[in-house]
């Protein structure tokens, strides 16, 4: 875990720039980014600053509600389109997640949908959160038409892929040259959300995070 006072001072801002209402209400923040650009840490973390500013939160990431091998793959286990397309649940994510914390929702959500390691779908009894709970969701494509007006407030990590290829090779031990064959199933399928769906124009905030100590907050 990364730690420095201009980490700790941009993620304050991003958590005193939530939208928290006064009454019953739930508000529902995105983090989005490329893989491997840190949104599962940001997300930890800002998490963690509105809890400290006395807000109830749940945290969930998009990662629990991926689609089964079978869906994910109908397309080639090469295929950017099918990471694009295929790679996530979105009527389960809507109806487990989305829909119990928008206005008037019952605040009855699950918190997963799939085990990755297993490929198992999964259905969990519902837990309720607290009125005025503070939903935080880390996760890839969060700008996509079908979902970009669910959230309250939305963040986008900005990293260039040679950084986040270099990550994920340390995480996950994929190639670390992002132009590798190997690699462009997930650079390209990135490619095509940036040109279909401009998520560094429709976030609330951008945030350059290549340097993990060093955030910048260049717009919000």
């Amino acid at each position: 875990m990364i730690d420095s006072a201009q980490r700790r001072d941009v993620i304050s801002r991003v958590a005193r720039q939530i939208p928290v209402s006064d009454g019953r209400a739930c508000t529902r923040v995105a983090v989005d980014g490329p893989d491997g650009s840190g949104k599962s840490t940001f997300a930890d973390e800002l998490a963690a600053a509105t809890r400290a500013l006395d807000h109830p939160v749940v945290r969930v990431s998009l990662d629990d509600f991926h689609n089964v091998r079978a869906v994910r793959y109908q397309r080639g286990r090469e295929s950017p389109e099918g990471f694009w397309q295929d790679s996530f649940n979105y009527r389960r994510f809507h109806s487990d997640v989305l829909e119990p914390f928008a206005p008037g929702g019952s605040r009855r959500y699950r918190a997963a949908a799939h085990d990755l390691a297993t490929d198992t779908m999964l259905d969990p009894e519902p837990s309720t959160a607290l009125p005025g709970t503070v939903l935080i969701v880390d996760g890839l494509f969060l700008h996509r038409d079908e979902i970009v007006d669910a959230w309250d407030l939305s963040v986008f990590l900005d990293v260039p892929f040679s950084v986040t290829a270099n990550r994920m090779a340390s995480r996950d031990g994929t190639n670390p040259d992002p132009g590798h064959p190997s690699m462009r199933r997930y650079v390209e399928a990135q490619r095509i959300y940036f040109n279909a769906c401009a998520p560094r124009q429709r976030a609330d905030i951008l945030i350059d995070n290549r340097d993990l100590s060093t955030p910048r907050i260049r717009r919000g």
